[in-house]
């Protein structure tokens, strides 16, 4: 097949003009992208591989190589993982048609600084074209695992990309970024230098599963140090370094971990720039035995209500990875957290059908729900603004397992925080409220509206301002259903204001029938 040319979508086009032109303070996030991107491939094609046994392909070396050239200013990241097919690399690299992107490019532009727009790159999964900040020019090869023909993707950013065929691709696929002229004033960009390479790895991608290696010229500089190297060559040879630990960190002692390790595997499986608000870790053993870190999130993602949005944590299985997005292990209304299972006693030909009906997995669901809301409920009680944070970012979809999981119902009421007539700014619990209610009331009242002030100026309102008894005030879609589903909280009915008769005026009146001063 003769080289084709083709032209970016429109989007893509506006992307590859901010990437481009881009005057971000760290544009090392660029290799974490394209790093990222060479391990889910290597995991896409062990799970393939897996599930079919007759698929023509080699496992038995799954790494990734980073190649450095000062010379020809070129940087190829290369896996040897599931690669794409000719039409893959038209339709995943060549256009960016997916419902984030708009958003991406509205955020990127409104970011109101560098940092906050560089760490978009990942969370909208385009990091394929953040190496248009360091390279002029991008070439893609790659060939699908069980196939024998090759794609070449080339582009300059400038509006068309290349495709044609390649008879010699190795299986897998690489990213050679010629990258744009060496700024002498600024050596801390110079992504041909060795020791830049190894402080980004050690950065971003330390936790990463398949080894990263480099070859480095051995010698007194000290480019490839002793017990790095995966090879023994002679003296003046290059050498096959190892750049990461591998090491999973949910199976490392607690005290070994830092917090910013955790960070960067929370932003690595989250797709996030930002640290997250809390991380979870828990240890099951006994008849079976897995391990679990989690996080949560400081933000509520863009596609939190979206319905075609993925949802779940990583599975493993002793360490070998499974699948994304497992949706079995936590409820819908958990959908934001993020993390990492490792189930020692699932096996390993374990599929999303079976997971729906595995006890095992419906034993590690429940404990990981009641994990997670305890954390919450600890959080509310310990750490106010943090609670405060997660509330509102998470607090209505939260509301949800009201609905849904009666089995927690009481723990989420307990962690629930309402707008009430009370005050005008700070939320209220319902244990809160109860504490405050007035001699003689019998119920929690609440009224939901469409916001705040409307409900404020509903004539329903009127008595219960006159009387000065506490109302919550409703503004999420969710409330009425839950309110109707739930009843009751510690034996109080909930009562909206504005459905049947309330009589306010025994409530005026102490045991003796007379009305209170």
């Amino acid at each position: 097949m003769s080289t084709e040319t083709f032209e970016f979508q429109v989007e893509a086009r506006q992307l590859l003009q901010l990437m481009i032109h881009s005057v971000y303070s760290n544009k090392d996030v660029f290799l974490r992208e394209l790093v990222s991107n060479a391990s889910d491939a290597l995991d896409k094609l062990r799970l393939e591989k897996l599930w079919d046994d007759s698929l023509d392909a080699d496992v038995s070396d799954l790494h990734i190589d980073i190649d450095v050239d000062a010379d020809a200013r070129t940087l190829t990241v290369q896996d040897n993982g599931i690669g794409m097919s000719y039409d893959e690399v038209g339709r995943l690299i060549g256009t960016i048609a997916n419902s984030g992107t708009a958003k991406f490019l509205q955020e990127l532009q409104e970011a109101k600084d560098a940092a906050g727009a560089e760490g978009l790159i990942g969370q909208f999964g385009v990091g394929f074209y953040a190496g248009f900040m360091v390279a002029d020019e991008v070439t893609l090869v790659t060939r699908r695992a069980g196939e024998s023909r090759g794609t070449r993707w080339t582009s300059r950013g400038e509006g068309t990309y290349t495709l044609d065929t390649v008879d010699d691709a190795p299986q897998g696929t690489s990213v050679t970024l010629h990258l744009k002229p060496a700024d002498p004033e600024n050596q801390l960009h110079d992504y041909t230098s060795p020791w830049k390479i190894r402080e980004i790895i050690k950065r971003y991608s330390d936790f990463i599963t398949w080894p990263i290696r480099m070859v480095v010229p051995a010698g007194p500089d000290g480019s490839a140090t002793a017990g790095e190297s995966d090879e023994t060559p002679g003296a003046d040879a290059p050498e096959a370094e190892t750049l990461n630990s591998m090491k999973a960190l949910w199976a490392r002692p607690r005290g070994e971990v830092t917090d910013d390790e955790y960070h960067e595997l929370y932003k690595h499986i989250g797709h996030d720039w930002r640290d997250p608000l809390e991380t979870i870790r828990l240890q099951a053993e006994g008849t079976f035995e897995y391990q679990a870190l989690l996080f949560l999130p400081a933000h509520a993602p863009h596609d939190l209500f979206a319905r075609d949005s993925k949802r779940g944590v990583q599975l493993y299985v002793k360490r070998v990875f499974i699948m994304d997005d497992c949706e079995a292990l936590l409820p819908p209304y958990l959908r934001f957290v993020k993390g990492v299972v490792d189930a020692a006693d699932l096996s390993l030909n374990v599929s999303r059908e079976i997971l729906q009906q595995d006890r095992h997995i419906e034993m590690m669901r429940r404990r990981l729900t009641k994990k997670v809301l305890s954390t919450v409920k600890e959080m509310m009680t310990k750490d106010q603004d943090r609670y405060a944070t997660f509330w509102r970012e998470f607090g209505t979809v939260l509301k949800e397992g009201l609905v849904t999981d009666p089995e927690n119902r009481d723990v989420l009421l307990s962690v629930a925080s309402f707008a009430s007539t009370h005050h005008d700014t700070e939320p209220t619990t319902l244990k809160q409220y109860v504490e405050r209610m007035k001699d003689g009331q019998e119920d929690i009242y609440y009224l939901a509206g469409e916001s705040r002030q409307s409900i404020e100026n509903s004539p329903h309102m009127e008595a219960f301002r006159d009387r000065g008894i506490e109302v919550l005030l409703l503004t999420d879609a969710v409330d009425e259903v839950w309110a109707d589903a739930v009843g009751e909280y510690e034996g109080k009915k909930l009562r909206s204001v504005a459905k049947g008769r309330i009589d306010l005026d025994a409530q005026d009146e102490d045991g003796s029938g007379r009305r209170r001063a």
